[in-house]
């Protein structure tokens, strides 16, 4: 298996359609060996219908995975990662914000810097990316970001973008010991990923904003922090590879 795409959602089945047919038309093109995963984070509507429904418009996998309850954004990736079987791994959020087309500057950037993990980043600029958002939430993520780097992970400019490539040993070696379930895992999951000695590249991205986001780092900020620095008292102790 080339690919795993995990895509975690929670009462998604208004956004989740476009992106999956965006996702299987790629896929179609790409000709490659890939599987579908969603983890369906305990929707109280039709996402995991919407799910069902796609199997039957691609010969690939399409993993419907669900989840009893609300466990959080930070379970559901973990838990699909660790379900995957592809060589590479990438995560994206359900609301199709990043091109699925965007995987190819990821893999490409990997494989030319022979990087473990390739994140997606809206904090980069270059002449052929554009990041449409409004400017209240271009300038929260930035002080977030501020305070991620001066305490956390000090080289990464955008944690907090859900678009994030891992190669198959990363991905195993970092989802088995992380543990934060809410927004905060993208801080836990490059601390560990330094902490285990994984080479991380940012790359910029094409990104616009969808209605309908579960996060702001303006109201979930203090608890975000407050997970963050639960992990890294956790996995102080952790060795690199």
């Amino acid at each position: 298996m080339d690919l795993s795409i995990i895509i975690p959602a929670f009462n998604e089945e208004k956004r989740l359609p476009a992106f999956m047919r965006s996702i299987i038309s790629y896929l179609k093109a790409k000709e490659i060996s890939a599987e579908i995963i969603v983890v369906d984070d305990g929707s109280e509507d039709g996402t995991s219908e919407v799910a069902e429904k796609f199997k039957s418009m691609w010969d690939g996998s399409i993993i419907l995975e669900r989840l009893e309850y609300n466990m959080g954004k930070g379970f559901a990736v973990r838990h699909g990662m660790l379900k995957a079987k592809g060589r590479y791994r990438l995560f994206c959020d359900a609301d199709g914000s990043t091109p699925i087309e965007e995987l190819d500057r990821l893999m490409l950037q990997m494989k030319e810097t022979g990087s473990d993990i390739a994140i997606g980043s809206r904090a980069i600029k270059s002449d052929d990316t554009k990041v449409i958002a409004r400017w209240y939430r271009k300038l929260s993520g930035r002080i977030f970001n501020f305070i991620m780097n001066l305490i956390i992970v000090p080289d990464i400019k955008d944690t907090q973008c859900g678009f994030k490539l891992f190669t198959q040993r990363s991905a195993e070696a970092i989802f088995s010991l992380s543990f934060v379930n809410g927004f905060a895992f993208d801080i836990e999951v490059l601390f560990l990923a330094r902490k285990l000695g994984f080479k991380v590249i940012e790359v910029p991205i094409n990104w616009h904003h969808v209605h309908g986001s579960k996060v702001s780092l303006i109201y979930d900020s203090p608890s975000m922090v407050f997970d963050a620095l639960t992990a890294i008292l956790k996995h102080r102790t952790v060795k690199g590879k």
